[in-house]
């Protein structure tokens, strides 16, 4: 079978979803995980558009073996040498230009002609390809380009040494069917596109980015352009565990294949979520909560005789085990790391010992822990940014009589505790309040998320907050040269039997990554 490359941009086109920015750290572990999981190329990001972007793409390109490490790059030289700097470290490297070709784009956002856009595409292609042996071109908002200028365009960069083509449905705009004849045309009408490889790139915005996409492939597409849980501005791209599952169980339709660990998907879709703060709704698709679950007696029936009665897919195929992990405060750590590595997990020794430490202290409050449980305590004792103030000791008073009030205490960098107490509407309020009293960085709190992840009176708790950054004079955030807009908003994510807890840690880690970007602007 032919094979289909996997083009994962959740570093880049992913982080560009409201409220899922995240620091360098995140960005390498994703990447991490991304290798593991066996995509073809890792668009990192977009080096231009902050130092903080170039920084994570130079650390990814550096650290992380195995996929092509991509930068994205408009038809501006500056951006083009700056991905190039980004990229240049790489294993492998590959410059991804993009320029409008839409009227739509030229008259309103570029207010550039025609012949000026096809001088831009040819030249700075020419010197992407000057610098690096593989380049990707866009023609962005392909979907409602006329396709003979369009054609032009595709030709000149194939010229100017485009080496993958992508048609991007920047704004979701097209049906299966039309996009299948977008890419079948392509394919007649411009010359040189057999020495080329054709992607697609296909927005969820009608609800069809999968459907497109797979569309593509069967007119000829050999690279996809997807994200981890369809992360994406707006509603979103097309979700990489349903493009990569519709092709492996459908294989003999779709006559493709890829280089893709399924079992992989599951734990990058959890790690994913719990940086970014995007929860994945139940019902999505390969990885949600209920992908796997059956409650109907008839269905319960079936999948008692014959598991294929009403499941198309194994559960363990994508990560997801089928058993539920039991275990206790008599558990050892060999048996802990077991399952951690079981469940996809790739810990150093100091991780390992941390999410170890708080597993032992989650078993002596419950009668067993649930992979459930496990996935909680990974998200927030391993996977969160470095630490300037440390959530040390929190103790609230509250009923239905009595004002909330909570007093917290916090460690600073330099090891010295700081504790202070506010009065709120509710405890929670108050420990924020108090918290805030102390760290002294205005900001919104915008979403508050509270869900147990096992049943029970005696489950985890995970809590996901979002905080907006208000500006603050020289130390306002970057606007991002492509969108226009400012990166302000911050997720954190905490975990703990006490729901305040987990409340507290949420907040402490949401302020981290404001703080940890203020720091680097101040």
């Amino acid at each position: 079978m032919d094979k289909v490359r996997i083009f994962d941009t959740t570093l880049r086109d992913g982080e560009q979803s409201p409220g899922a920015t995240m620091h360098t750290d995140e960005k390498l572990e994703i990447a991490r995980q991304l290798a593991r999981l066996g995509v073809d190329v890792i668009e990192a990001g977009f080096p231009a558009s902050s130092p903080g972007d170039l920084d994570a793409v130079q650390r990814i390109a550096r650290e992380v073996q195995g996929p092509v490490i991509c930068g994205l790059a408009r038809c501006v030289e500056r951006d083009v040498t700056a991905a190039w700097e980004a990229v240049r470290e790489a294993e492998r490297q590959r410059i991804h230009v993009f320029i409008a070709t839409s009227d739509i784009h030229l008259e309103h956002k570029l207010r550039m002609t025609r012949e000026q856009v096809i001088s831009a595409a040819r030249d700075m292609v020419a010197l992407a390809r000057s610098l690096c042996a593989d380049i990707e071109f866009s023609p962005e908002d392909a979907g409602r380009s006329d396709p003979e200028f369009m054609y032009r365009v595709l030709e000149e960069a194939i010229k100017s040494g485009a080496t993958t083509l992508n048609i991007p449905d920047t704004v979701g705009y097209v049906t299966p069917d039309e996009y299948y004849g977008m890419i079948a045309e392509i394919r007649r009408n411009v010359p040189g596109v057999e020495n080329v490889i054709i992607s697609t790139h296909c927005h969820n915005d009608l609800g069809m980015a999968v459907a497109n996409s797979l569309a593509g492939v069967r007119a000829g597409a050999r690279q996809i352009e997807c994200t981890i849980n369809g992360l994406g501005e707006r509603a979103g791209n097309a979700a990489l565990e349903e493009i990569v599952m519709a092709i492996h169980t459908r294989s003999q339709y779709y006559g493709v294949t890829t280089s893709i660990n399924t079992t992989q998907l599951y734990p990058a879709s959890r790690m994913v979520s719990n940086y970014t703060g995007m929860a994945v709704q139940a019902n999505k698709a390969i990885v949600g909560a209920n992908a796997f679950a059956h409650e109907a007696g008839i269905h319960q029936d079936g999948i008692l005789k014959n598991r294929l009665t009403y499941e198309i897919m194994n559960a363990q195929t994508v990560g997801v085990p089928e058993s539920t992990l039991v275990l206790g405060k008599h558990s050892g750590r060999h048996a802990f790391a077991d399952r951690l590595d079981q469940m996809g997990y790739v810990l150093d020794t100091d991780q390992l010992n941390r999410a170890f430490t708080r597993f032992k202290e989650i078993a002596d409050k419950k009668k067993y822990v649930a992979e459930a449980d496990i996935e909680a305590i990974i998200s927030d004792e391993v996977y969160q940014p470095q630490e300037i103030y440390h959530l040390e000791q929190l103790q609230i008073t509250s009923g239905d009589h009595a004002i909330p009030t909570a007093t917290v205490c916090l460690r600073t960098p330099d090891g010295s505790l700081l504790t202070d107490s506010a009065h709120g509407a509710g405890p929670v309020d108050a420990v924020y309040k108090a918290i805030n009293r102390i760290v002294g960085v205005p900001n919104e709190l915008v979403e508050f998320a509270v869900k147990a992840v096992t049943e029970g009176i005696d489950a985890v708790g995970e809590v996901t907050v979002r905080i907006e950054a208000k500006e603050n004079g020289e130390n306002g955030l970057p606007t991002n040269p492509q969108t226009g807009t400012k990166t302000r908003v911050f997720s954190g994510h905490g975990a703990a039997t006490d729901i305040i807890v987990a409340s507290g840690r949420a907040y402490m880690n949401a302020l981290n990554k404001l703080l940890a970007v203020k720091q680097k602007l101040s």
